[in-house]
């Protein structure tokens, strides 16, 4: 049990770092390759930042685990809707701009109900996921006309990748083109090996401790996993850039389900495990409609609002590692 914890504790480190690495090295390479900064935001760092999800899903769906793959998008949404805002208003109360919440946030409900509704169904087919990938691409697309045609920050994409800009100044240093070269190899890399590490562990822990495989998506994975934008959200709402800190977990949210949830639907079609299906995707449709709730009353999440998110995802944690 021990070589199965460390093995996955390594994964997460080396997935982490690899993740920051990549973005690092390929905003350097894109920069000294002429690409705006416009378009560096809304495919490199918004595709990069949502690497170590996607690489811990695809390798858990190529080995035959659904449960891992999809219990990481399910969590990491849960983690971000719950834990991530929750502790970023417990800092600073955040003011919540009513247009990209209902937008951003409304697609990222919208997404997370026909999900539900095909997991009960249907299942998940290869049709399904390629459909979350064009949506993905027309979304994109829509983002970046609005930020050339709109004031900035009109797009939760755009504030995923700004929360990088506030939480780190030296992004774009400069440095000679074979070191960024280097750092975006070394990335890639760390990812792989960090993501084939993670669910390797993830589902020897799962056979050792008697836990479905789901259940170690929804908590320890998806956890993990949301690590880095938990740190940027709170630094950002520490530093007063609260909608950076939303735009940040809106972002995230909508890569999640259209990225790796349809890339997981296109590798490994199937049924998604009764724990996600049945339990997980209500609940991040229940949390998804509290915080609309939350910017219709007062267009601001207060700390005692934050605390209650906070106590929404720990009683849910708690309920999934006991009962589930």
């Amino acid at each position: 049990m021990l070589a199965s914890l460390l093995i996955l504790l390594a994964g997460f480190v080396v997935l982490i770092v690899g993740g920051e690495l990549l973005v690092r090295g390929a905003v350097r390479v894109a920069e000294r390759a002429g690409m705006s900064q416009l378009l560096i935001g809304l495919t490199i760092v918004g595709f990069g930042t949502s690497a170590p999800e996607l690489v811990a899903s695809v390798e858990a769906a190529r080995a035959g685990s659904p449960g891992i793959a999809w219990g990481n998008v399910v969590g990491s949404n849960l983690a971000n809707s719950l834990l991530i805002l929750g502790a970023a208003s417990v800092i600073l109360p955040m003011m919540i701009p009513r247009g990209p919440l209902w937008r951003d946030g409304g697609l990222a409900l919208g997404v997370t109900i026909v999900l539900w509704l095909v997991a009960t169904t249907t299942g998940i087919t290869v049709a399904i996921g390629a459909g979350f990938l064009a949506l993905l691409i027309s979304y994109l697309g829509y983002a970046y006309w609005a930020e050339r045609t709109q004031p900035v920050g009109a797009t939760a994409i755009h504030e995923k990748a700004e929360s990088l800009e506030v939480t780190d100044t030296h992004l774009h240093d400069e440095q000679p083109l074979w070191r960024s070269f280097l750092v975006l190899g070394a990335g890639i890399i760390m990812i792989v090996l960090g993501g084939r590490w993670l669910v390797e562990g993830a589902v020897d822990l799962a056979r050792l401790i008697g836990m479905s495989e789901a259940v170690i998506g929804l908590t320890v994975i998806a956890i993990g996993t949301s690590l880095p934008e938990l740190v940027t959200s709170v630094i950002a709402a520490y530093k007063g850039a609260s909608a950076v800190a939303l735009g940040n977990v809106l972002g995230s949210n909508l890569f999640n389900l259209l990225l790796i949830g349809g890339v997981t639907a296109v590798i490994a079609p199937g049924t998604i495990p009764d724990e996600i299906a049945n339990y997980g995707l209500p609940l991040l449709i229940v949390a998804s409609v509290i915080l609309m709730i939350f910017a219709v009353t007062g267009r601001r999440i207060t700390r005692w609002e934050g605390g209650f998110l906070l106590v929404i995802y720990f009683a849910q944690l708690i309920y999934n590692i006991v009962a589930v």
